[in-house]
């Protein structure tokens, strides 16, 4: 994540020279907002996810597609709770205390965390699409070797599309307005086009593309919906959908400022646009960064409400019944036709049977 900005001279393609705004630390009122979410994000997060990932791997014995992918979606949640600690410290010490490796490797994981969650999540929304529109084909030919390789090469795809977060980021010195000189873990872009294509890179990749291919596969998935004659509710696919709503909702404001950042470098140096572009980018990076964390222990509490019907029966064990009976790949009994587009995604009844896979 390109969590700050920061003050230093760069040369430009034309070998002008720009000026970078003041490092996102220097503004108190920001800092001290991010600190506060970060600090609660990191107590409702952690734990959060990690009973997620208790709740599948001891309490399920047969994993859904889509169970698998919540999995992943969580170990990469709490990975990236887990790092808001020093970001915590960062902030509200206001000055980068551990080393110039540590900056680049946490944001480095911090990116691959944040494309990780919104491929898992697309992911899951393609897996909805194809068990709706194709149910057949998909419970013939998606088998857990394939699940698995396909989740494995996300994880690599992040990885490797999360490396400009090593080569753009150092620790560099800084002083604030009282000239105090202190220590920021900043982007080190040296040219324009430096800037614009780690932020617009990350901005198209980790936010435009994904959902252009949720929304394609959510318009595809209503329309056989409304082919069919009975509209039924079904729970895992309002669980995704609201996964997805929630993700974009917290990540929309930090790519809103990723695009003012390409908007501010296409202005003249020393324009009016461009004052207030950086200005604006300044003072709202340190919030929009930290209320993007906030999807990521979102989640938890979001199959807490799902699952509250389960939680006077079954203990501790509601979050691995909620997942059960979320499962999408059932392929349940004959139907007819009109509802053969449901009948592998029936998940209503709370069996988890079917093609789950197992141990």
């Amino acid at each position: 994540m390109n969590n700050s900005n920061h003050s230093v001279i760069a040369s430009n393609d034309s070998g002008s020279k720009i000026t970078e705004s003041n490092s996102v630390v220097s503004n108190d009122f920001s800092t001290a907002v991010g600190t506060l979410i970060l600090s609660l994000v990191f107590l409702l997060g952690v734990p959060g996810n990690l009973f997620i990932v208790w709740s599948i791997l001891a309490r399920i014995r047969r994993r859904s597609v889509t169970t698998l992918l919540i999995l992943n979606l969580a170990c990469a949640d709490g990975c990236l709770m887990a790092l808001t600690i020093f970001f915590i410290i960062y902030l509200a010490m206001q000055t980068w205390v551990f080393g110039d490796a540590m900056c680049k490797v946490l944001f480095y994981l911090c990116n691959t965390n944040m494309y990780a969650s919104i491929f898992l999540i697309t992911l899951m929304s393609v897996h909805r699409c194809v068990a709706v529109v194709l149910p057949r084909t998909m419970s013939s030919r998606i088998t857990e070797k394939i699940v698995r390789r396909v989740i494995a090469g996300t994880w690599v795809l992040v990885m490797v599309i999360s490396i400009p977060s090593l080569v753009f980021r150092d620790v560099r010195e800084d002083t604030d307005e009282n000239n105090k000189l202190r220590l920021v873990c900043t982007p080190n872009h040296t040219l324009t086009r430096h800037v614009m294509f780690q932020y617009a890179v990350e901005t198209v990749m980790g936010f435009i593309l994904p959902y252009a291919i949720i929304i394609t596969c959510y318009v595809l998935i209503l329309r056989r919906l409304r082919r069919t004659k009975f509209q039924r509710k079904v729970r895992s696919e309002k669980l995704i959908l609201a996964i997805v709503v929630m993700f974009g909702l917290f990540w929309l404001p930090y790519h809103v400022i990723n695009m003012m950042q390409v908007a501010a470098e296409w202005c003249e140096t020393g324009s009016p646009t461009r004052k207030v572009l950086d200005k604006i980018t300044k003072s709202s990076r340190a919030v929009t960064s930290a209320f993007a964390f906030i999807s990521s222990c979102a989640n938890p509490v979001l199959y807490t409400f799902a699952g509250k019907s389960y939680i006077k029966q079954n203990g501790f064990a509601f979050m691995a019944r909620l997942f059960e009976g979320t499962s999408v790949d059932q392929t349940g009994t004959k139907k007819s036709k009109d509802t053969v587009g449901l009948s592998a995604v029936d998940s209503v009844n709370d069996s988890g049977a079917g093609s789950s896979f197992k141990k």
